[in-house]
């Protein structure tokens, strides 16, 4: 009961907001130079466009810890292996901080998540049970898959985020740290390499997926 608890309170501050994170968002260079928690980088210098278009792609990374929460909930569920569940716990864990990050983020930007996180979270939910479905090196060659398509979709951030908007870059840069670590993790824990059209497929889905919750 206590576990069944735990899943609904994850799943309802996936779709409905109020994650928490463990981890303090991190610092601008500004922030770690100063060392004073106080000191935060000011958004006035961004228009209004460069702000829009800020919050359109932290709510694309948004969208993507939600989508990633949906994911090892239900691939934890088939997990065989109590290692392969551990590893799912705290890369989840890890996963809810970026979530939290985000969301504060589009708060100070004054935006939102997006609309369609509910959908965004069934979808997921399905890809990993099936995922799990397969079995436990089935499962994490797609977490090692996952992760590397939310690398590649990083740096393409970090690219397109206006050079002012210190503070989202400084979130992204350790998200990206995180995702190399979960991938590398779910490589060496025995995950399998996936199939091209598999590959392909998720790349699909992602495209789908960011060029809708930018605006939406």
């Amino acid at each position: 009961m206590d576990q069944l608890i735990s899943e609904f309170d994850t799943a309802l501050r996936s779709i409905a907001g109020g994650a928490h994170y463990r981890r303090p968002i991190p610092k601008t260079q500004l922030e770690n130079n100063l060392n004073n928690k106080q000191v935060l980088t000011s958004d006035s210098d961004m228009g209004p466009d460069e702000r829009a278009h800020s919050a359109g792609l932290m709510r694309v990374n948004h969208v993507g810890e939600v989508c990633a929460q949906a994911l090892y909930q239900s691939q934890r569920l088939l997990a065989k292996d109590p290692k392969t569940r551990a590893l799912l716990d705290q890369a989840a864990l890890e996963e809810m901080d970026h979530m939290a990050w985000c969301e504060e983020r589009l708060k100070e930007l004054d935006s939102r998540p997006s609309l369609l996180n509910p959908i965004w979270y069934l979808g997921s939910f399905g890809m990993g049970f099936l995922a799990g479905l397969a079995g436990d090196r089935w499962s994490l060659g797609f977490v090692a898959e996952t992760e590397k398509q939310v690398e590649r979709h990083l740096d393409h951030h970090l690219e397109k985020l206006p050079i002012t908007d210190h503070r989202s870059r400084a979130i992204v840069r350790q998200m990206r740290e995180d995702e190399i670590e979960h991938g590398a993790t779910a490589l060496s824990a025995g995950g399998q390499e996936l199939p091209v059209p598999i590959k392909t497929a998720m790349a699909g889905i992602s495209k789908i997926m960011t060029s809708t919750a930018y605006k939406i």
